[in-house]
């Protein structure tokens, strides 16, 4: 019977049961196939009662209890689903070009109240301020027809990493330190290498691209990155570097560190920007948008890195910076470094630093389309098995667009219809 399902539906059957051989008890196989078809199906909420009301509208009582305890207590292993998740896209995304980035973000969901775990006041995304959210940080593979999340964390704040009371209600492992978000991205790019993923430059935001720590040690761990700097950032003038140092004198220790002079120091970023000459800027077009051609200015040359140099035995290698001034803007607007080749052309350049928009919008599709702000629990397991149904669910349709040629929009997933193959055993107009 399975051979007259179409060939998409086969697929889902075959992805959903990979996915139920990680959960390690048979009993959690149909609150998997039930969850994932919650999210997927039409609703405007995908937290657990809603999505129980439509998966089984006759026992709703009952399957809201079994898919609350899969999501919220059962202890199966979330990061196992996301490999299950990452294996099944990667290779439809490599039949378009290999993963061009592993781009690091992180994504807001505001709430009300501080009894969610990781809940605290600081910068949600979604509203553009300071807001009580939680924060996940994440970093996805993307290429120019695909992208998804490979992995997922909460951010657990200060407020949070500190009080034990509030840890142990929420079930916060107590392996679980604070970290800056920086360290949690850079702890997920160092577990995906260690897993053998193919190794891909490294995008994020100014907010990871400002924290020198962060930039170095993927230096250090030979990953090339394009990220973004805000335009305080100082570098030294192309073809300077700082002043060697003092002449040893012949007492004491010698001199090891360099030097910056009165005259001779780094600049801020914008002001080197002001500086370039007219013909240093280049119209460049890096993608077709829904909108039309996506093209801007963009300038690029080769600094030295300033920052804390004169704490250093020897001047930071030069790298990339490049700069976007759109026509009729007043300044740059934006500002990357880079540690990609010194021949890499500038189209490709700016190809790989805008990678970034698929990213946020996968972001919208994951909330709007598969509920992953809607998750109504607490606990820290709850939050991170939501987050990874939702992640696995987004994987197939996204390796599913993979399959066609070109890629569909991703406005397929409105009304978001379900292969028969996500349909839990026992719901009304289950094959």
């Amino acid at each position: 019977m399975a051979n007259n399902r179409d060939p998409r539906e086969r697929r889902c059957q075959q992805y959903v049961e990979r996915l139920a051989d990680t959960l390690g008890h048979a009993d959690r196989r149909e609150p998997l196939r039930a969850y994932l078809t919650g999210l997927c199906l039409p609703g405007e909420r995908k937290s657990i009662e809603p999505m129980a009301a439509r998966v089984d509208p006759r026992h709703v009582a009952a399957r809201y209890q079994s898919m609350h305890h899969f999501v919220a207590s059962a202890p199966w292993d979330a990061g196992a689903v996301l490999r299950v998740a990452r294996d099944w896209v990667l290779d439809p995304m490599a039949r378009h070009r290999p993963v061009g980035a592993w781009i690091v973000d992180d994504t807001a969901c505001p709430k009300k109240g501080p009894h969610s775990v990781g809940v605290a006041r600081q910068y949600c995304g979604v509203l553009g301020k300071q807001e009580n959210c939680q924060v996940a940080v994440s970093v996805s593979a993307a290429n120019d027809a695909v992208s998804v999340p490979l992995a997922s964390e909460l951010y657990l704040p200060e407020s949070w990493a500190h009080d034990r009371a509030r840890r142990r209600r929420a079930g916060v492992p107590a392996a679980v330190p604070f970290r800056p978000k920086w360290q949690i991205a850079l702890g997920q790019i160092r577990a995906l290498q260690a897993e053998g993923l193919s190794p891909a430059p490294v995008g994020a935001d100014a907010a990871y691209g400002d924290v020198t720590e962060f930039r170095d040690q993927l230096t250090a761990a030979g990953i090339p990155y394009v990220v973004g700097v805000r335009g305080e950032t100082t570098v030294w003038r192309p073809g300077q570097a700082p002043v060697p140092p003092n002449p040893y004198g012949g007492r004491g220790r010698p001199p090891t560190r360099v030097r910056r002079t009165a005259p001779h120091h780094p600049v801020r970023l914008r002001q080197l920007a002001a500086e370039l000459p007219a013909a240093a800027w280049h119209g460049v077009t890096w993608r077709e948008g829904t909108r039309g051609t996506m093209r801007s200015r963009f300038a690029r040359v080769r600094v030295r890195p300033a920052h804390r140099d004169e704490r250093r035995a020897t001047p930071r290698a030069d790298e990339w910076l490049l700069i976007e001034w759109p026509t009729g803007a007043a300044a740059p607007t934006t500002y990357w470094r880079s540690t990609l080749p010194a021949a890499i052309p500038i189209a490709d350049l700016v190809r790989l630093a805008k990678l970034r928009w698929r990213i946020e919008r996968d972001s919208q599709e994951l909330k709007d389309e598969l509920g992953l702000d809607h998750f109504e629990g607490r606990g820290w397991l709850g939050f991170h098995h939501h987050g990874a149904l939702c992640i696995a669910a987004y994987a197939f349709l996204a390796a599913d667009r993979a399959t066609r040629s070109p890629p569909a929009p991703l406005s397929f997933l409105r009304p978001a219809r379900l292969p028969k193959g996500f349909k839990p055993r026992g719901a009304p107009g289950a094959v």
